[in-house]
């Protein structure tokens, strides 16, 4: 049985969300409730879901309360939440684009919030989660959020709102473009004349122990861990001359990068 102090509704339960229960209730964290419309397949001990706001007993009153539906949803189910709860609960939100501002428009000026950015990988407690406060922020609730988002992964903090966007686009959004190089390292794989499944592995750990090897050489720069393996006239730099040339792939991803970045902060406007 779960008999961890905190209790936390977590409001949607997509990507993102399933995400972040699968890990709350792989480290029983927290007793979860959690509001999704849909049917879930989440019957571990401490976790209960309801459809919505009014299935939830009227005397339950979280310590927490977790926003990850999709951004567009927010201003139409925030003032139940605010008629419901008002200011008692910490809320923390993971959705792209809306600010702190915004849910001090709809949930009071007066609630505890917390702006978060997590990105899949949390799933196995591999994932990266930038926190935004504000100063009225206690040290109680920082260690409230910090507990949750900890046992996801490494996190960090960050009183500028501003930078938000760009951490979305790095690493909110990240895994994907990490997903789109490695079916393109298998499909090229194949192309070679490799099984899948031997382009499919060979794809995943290059990629995997690459990461590792550029965490664990904290003194050296990617640039220099690049030229590591390229050696004068192999294989290795005829195949950079063509993803160097003319600073063709370093363009392609500050453009995504941009492109993300962008969308982001239109979704503060939605």
């Amino acid at each position: 049985m779960n008999t961890h102090p905190l209790t936390l509704l977590l409001v949607g339960c997509g990507k993102m969300g399933g995400a972040l229960l699968q890990r709350w209730q792989d480290t029983r964290i927290a007793n979860i409730s959690v509001i999704d419309p849909n049917d879930l397949d989440c019957h571990a001990p401490g976790v209960s879901h309801h459809k919505n706001l009014e299935s939830l007993s009227q005397n339950y009153i979280p310590d927490i309360v977790v926003f990850a539906v999709k951004p567009p949803q927010l201003p139409h189910i925030l003032p139940a939440y605010r008629r419901r709860f008002e200011s008692n609960p910490l809320y923390i939100s993971i959705a792209a684009g809306k600010t702190i501002e915004f849910f001090r428009k709809h949930l009071g000026d007066d609630i505890r919030i917390v702006r978060a950015m997590p990105n899949t990988p949390a799933m196995v407690g591999e994932g990266i989660t930038i926190l935004c406060k504000t100063n009225s922020l206690s040290d109680k609730d920082k260690n409230s959020a910090e507990i949750l988002m900890q046992v996801t992964g490494g996190i960090g903090w960050t009183e500028d709102e501003s930078l938000m966007d760009g951490v979305t686009a790095i690493s909110g959004s990240g895994p994907a473009y990490v997903f789109l190089l490695l079916d393109a390292l298998t499909k090229a794989g194949v192309d070679a004349g490799l099984g899948v499944e031997l382009a499919r592995t060979l794809a995943l750990k290059t990629v995997a122990g690459s990461c590792d090897l550029a965490t664990r050489s904290p003194g050296q720069s990617f640039e220099q861990l690049r030229k590591n393996v390229t050696s004068p006239g192999g294989t290795t730099e005829a195949a950079l001359k063509v993803l160097m040339e003319d600073d063709a792939l370093e363009t392609l991803i500050k453009k995504a990068v941009c492109a993300a970045a962008k969308r982001s902060g239109e979704l503060s406007n939605e």
